[in-house]
């Protein structure tokens, strides 16, 4: 006996649509015979950001990913856009003041469709590591460094807290202290942030390794490659090579030099996302000791539990979830979040990633979250570290890198940061609340009106763009159908992840452009009706 989804995987075809991004042949092609000014090496938040940056800027910009864009640890956060309220414990005022500007130009001025706000709990229990006037002072200077935009860091009672987090374990609880952050899907916001530099005029490529780097007169100027989709070589030249590989960075140095020293520490950060069972209307923040938080976050329809903080001396792409790290997560996580919720059987999904830290001695935990820029031997520059909620600052500090290089020729050919749009929008810039309203109004098929929930999911994921999804789904009823019933995605974002977004695999699709395997939706059917639409079948 077939299921609906059996029946309605033969009728998806391959759906061609006009005005589709490059092939990746075409791709190749023009990075190969093209004059780029700067190739960027990674394509995680901060190879992103600096190649929209320097598009931005009037640069001619290339930008090549060993992976897919955000493969790695860009869609592996705690998807927060915060201040960073545990920073204040280590004297970090400025870090904070700092990281709420940039939180709040994300979410209001930048990426409104992408972010939203979240209210935090700080639950106190008897024994633990902060007293409730300690905390509540925090979280009121906290607020204080936002200039109040978002409220006044204030305690509550217990009671009230758990009326809005039912799960909250109430045991020994004296008090819960409030404040106001953000929160985003990670790969949603790295891919329209790809789109805004190809919007600006830069290349880009995914799934593509860097094999060797070119050299001329003893300066890199360029990138042997080779496309993992297909094994086709070719090679990229470039006035400057920008070496953006996160936890790889050195392996790239070293490309470069042979003899260079390590310049970074990773530290591993591991995550549970589980099903809910009641509504959350805020999210917890739990201290574990002085420095940690753990957090229980309510995210995609979801709970969100994490983070480990731990050093990671490893492969970088070997980084997985142990068992251990699932028992800390959720053993952490019972401090103040009832047993029921807690239970193995609602995990859906687990990831793992690495920040990258400045090299040296001492605890992670406590270590400082710096972008660190620096020239090598041959001219190129490597960046890496920072958060994701400064990733448009970020960008911002590359590009005053080099500007300062001395006798640098980019430095003439490029337009000065301060000239440019302070709060460029990502695409799709709108409000999710009235791109939803229309969708639902319009419908998805003919004569069908859209669910709700589907409305709501395109519109805090594609913004504006989200008509675009309808549109395909209205030309052909097929890829207007859900591809799970359990989800809210339907298989027109298929074809678009496919088209313009620079999806080639399943995983592509599944893990960073829709929520189907966080959800633990994707089952082999849906496997094979994404595979299908890619013209991955066999």
């Amino acid at each position: 006996m077939t299921t609906p989804l059996q029946q309605l995987v033969p009728s998806l075809g391959t759906h061609p649509t006009a005005g589709a991004d490059p092939g990746r042949a075409e791709t190749r092609d023009l990075l190969g015979h093209a004059s780029f000014d700067l190739l960027v090496i990674g394509g995680g938040i901060l190879g992103i950001t600096t190649a929209w940056h320097a598009a931005q800027s009037g640069l001619r910009v290339a930008m090549v990913e060993a992976g897919d864009f955000a493969g790695a640890t860009s869609s592996a956060s705690s998807k927060l856009l915060h201040g960073g309220l545990r920073y204040l414990q280590t004297g970090a005022v400025r870090l904070v003041a700092e990281n709420h500007v940039e939180r709040r130009a994300v979410s209001r001025d930048v990426a409104p469709h992408l972010a939203n706000p979240l209210t935090f709990y700080l639950p106190v229990y008897k024994g633990g590591p902060h007293g409730a006037a300690k905390l509540g002072a925090g979280v009121f200077a906290y607020s204080a460094l936002s200039a109040f935009r978002d409220g006044v860091g204030h305690v509550i009672s217990p009671a009230r807290a758990a009326r809005d987090v039912p799960e909250l374990r109430t045991d020994n609880l004296r008090a819960v202290a409030v404040y106001e952050d953000g929160q985003m899907n990670d790969a949603r916001m790295a891919l329209m942030t790809v789109r805004a530099a190809v919007d600006a005029g830069a290349v880009v490529l995914n799934h593509v390794e860097v094999t060797s780097l070119r050299f001329t007169g003893g300066r890199v100027t360029g990138a042997e490659l080779r496309d993992r989709t297909d094994g086709t070589e070719f090679g990229v030249d470039a006035r400057l090579v920008l070496n953006a590989t996160g936890p790889w960075v050195d392996h790239l140095r070293r490309m470069e030099d042979p003899g260079a020293a390590p310049s970074i520490r990773l530290s591993k950060g591991a995550h549970l996302v589980l099903r809910r069972t009641a509504p959350w209307k805020a999210a917890l923040a739990t201290p574990i000791d002085k420095y940690r938080i753990t957090f229980a976050l309510p995210w995609e329809d979801m709970l969100l539990l994490g983070t480990t903080d731990e050093s990671y001396e490893g492969d970088p792409g070997e980084v997985r979830v142990t068992e251990s790290d699932i028992a800390q997560i959720l053993d952490e996580a019972s401090l103040s979040v009832r047993d029921q919720q807690l239970s193995r059987d609602l995990i859906t999904y687990s990831f793992a990633g690495l920040r990258v830290l400045p090299g040296g001695p001492g605890d992670t935990a406590k270590a400082k979250r710096e972008t660190v820029v620096t020239e090598g031997r041959g001219g190129m520059l490597s960046v890496a570290g920072g958060k994701w909620t400064t990733f448009r600052h970020i960008g911002r500090t590359v590009m005053d890198k080099l500007a300062e290089l001395p006798g640098h020729p980019l430095a003439d050919d490029m337009q000065p940061m301060r000239s440019l749009p302070r709060h460029a929008p990502l695409p799709g810039f709108a409000s999710p609340g009235a791109v939803a309203h229309r969708l639902v109004v319009d419908g998805a098929a003919p004569g069908a009106r859209m669910a709700a929930d589907t409305a709501r999911h395109l519109a805090s994921h594609y913004g504006s763009l989200a008509f675009d999804i309808a549109r395909l789904a209205n030309e052909d009823p097929a890829l207007a159908a859900r591809i799970h019933p359990d989800a809210p995605e339907i298989w027109a974002q298929v074809v678009y992840a496919r088209d313009h977004e620079w999806a080639y695999d399943v995983d592509d699709v599944l893990r960073r452009r829709t929520t189907l395997t966080i959800r633990g939706l994707d089952t082999p059917e849906v496997r094979a009706g994404v595979a299908k639409l890619l013209g991955r079948e066999g």
